[in-house]
């Protein structure tokens, strides 16, 4: 074959490939960290331990995004160490190579390690090597995209744009900014190749607690995976999160991301200075005939937006005088004998099994009378040694709707309408 008809051949398939994220959309499967099938899965821990995890990292993650304050084109201040809990198998380059990258609404780029480089971290699987790819390209300091990063760029005349995303605790990636070809793996069996897609390819990486190749960004700024792709899936994406963390998850985008039909509500998105994280206004939780008002609202640029809707948390924080009031109108409710946290973060934990608590219904009442109501398995988490605890905790930084409260609904995002959507339904079955 002629190196012509080879392009012609190529061109066809990326054709192929982009028609097929235009007419139906496409769905990808991703996986918790704590199921047997995803690369951070640690066989040894205990049900205790996961479950310390996701009170640490859930705690530890408001903190972070109430620290962190730089200019608003940057993306050094949207990504955060406990960096979420699912994971999704993509590949990069030309020919295919496959990675692991951590999913999360509340980061803007999407980086993973990459060869050669200086210091990498020990990750589960290989590390790519962008010199073996035919299709790596770094991109330039003038470029926009380089501008819309944190860049270490000293003019804009240089020919390699390098992106430094640095933590408090000292860890960080740093790398070139680059385009390569992006494929998605579709549980249709077939693939979606997305060309020349912006990514970071780090090669000076330190990042203590993680094994994922890096991180794939689902936010809201310029470089994430759905700005991206935003032209071929019209701003469109959803996810479910089953109840059992050993069920694989969906995430759709394009025509498959839309959620409608009985039971659908939805609720405006607000942003706020930081375009990274996805708002919502939630006006008051309700506990049977006991409404609890959310008097704080820290409006966005758009008038909406006084929590976070995020991928990465386990756990749902509250203001203070809310959880307050929240925590109790629940414990009225349980019959199980209290007993301390270990770790005295929660304050409503009982001695029993989930199936043993009769929890009431918990109301979410958001802007556009928008209730989602939240079940036992929402609002409570498996300790471990025969231990529950309630799974909102009280925050005097950022409130935030954990992934907890979002399992067995359908969630969509609507970035051209400006909404998210809730849809009751049964994510094994999705």
């Amino acid at each position: 074959m002629s190196n012509s008809s080879l392009t012609i051949l190529l061109l066809c398939l990326c054709y192929v490939s982009f028609s097929e994220a235009l007419n139906g959309g496409f769905t990808v499967e991703i996986i918790h960290r704590d199921s047997p099938k995803s690369p951070l899965y640690r066989p040894t821990q205990t049900q205790f331990q996961r479950f310390s995890n996701a009170v640490r990292s859930s705690i530890h993650r408001a903190n972070r995004f109430n620290k962190t304050s730089v200019s608003p084109n940057t993306v050094e201040s949207n990504v955060t160490l406990d960096i979420g809990d699912y994971t999704m198998s993509y590949s990069v380059g030309t020919p295919e190579f496959q990675v692991f990258g951590i999913v999360d609404t509340g980061s803007d780029i999407i980086w993973l390690q990459c060869q050669p480089c200086k210091i990498c971290y020990d990750q589960t699987t290989p590390v790519f090597n962008s010199s073996n790819s035919k299709t790596y390209k770094t991109l330039p300091c003038s470029s926009s995209s380089c501008k819309s990063v944190f860049n270490t760029c000293s003019s804009p005349q240089e020919k390699t744009c390098e992106y430094s995303i640095r933590y408090e605790d000292g860890t960080h990636s740093e790398g070139d900014l680059s385009l390569e070809t992006l494929t998605l793996g579709s549980t249709n069996g077939s693939s979606v190749q997305f060309p020349a897609t912006v990514i970071g390819c780090g090669r000076n990486n330190s990042f203590s607690s993680e094994k994922s190749s890096g991180i794939v960004g689902l936010g809201s700024g310029p470089v994430s995976l759905i700005s991206q792709l935003s032209s071929s899936i019209g701003g469109r994406f959803s996810y479910c999160f089953p109840m059992i963390n050993d069920k694989p998850s969906k995430l759709s985008f394009g025509d498959a991301a839309v959620v409608s039909g009985s039971g659908t509500v939805s609720t405006p998105i607000g942003y706020h200075d930081q375009e990274t994280h996805y708002y919502l206004t939630l006006e008051a939780l309700s506990v049977g005939n006991n409404r609890i008002e959310f008097r704080n609202f820290s409006s966005g640029s758009n008038g909406e937006g006084n929590i976070i809707i995020d991928s990465g948390t386990t756990l749902t924080l509250l203001p203070g005088y809310v959880y307050t009031k929240l925590a109790s109108a629940v414990a009225k409710e349980i019959k199980l004998d209290r007993v301390e946290d270990a770790f005295n973060q929660l304050s409503l934990c009982y001695k029993g099994k989930l199936d043993e608590v009769h929890a009431p219904v918990i109301t979410a009442h958001f802007r556009g009378d928008a209730d989602v109501k939240l079940n036992v398995e929402n609002s409570f988490i498996d300790g471990g040694d025969g231990v529950v605890c309630f799974a909102f905790v009280a925050s005097e930084s950022f409130s935030i709707l954990g992934n907890m409260a979002q399992r067995n609904l359908l969630v969509g995002y609507d970035l051209q309408k400006k909404t998210v959507s809730f849809k009751p339904t049964d994510c094994t079955k999705q």
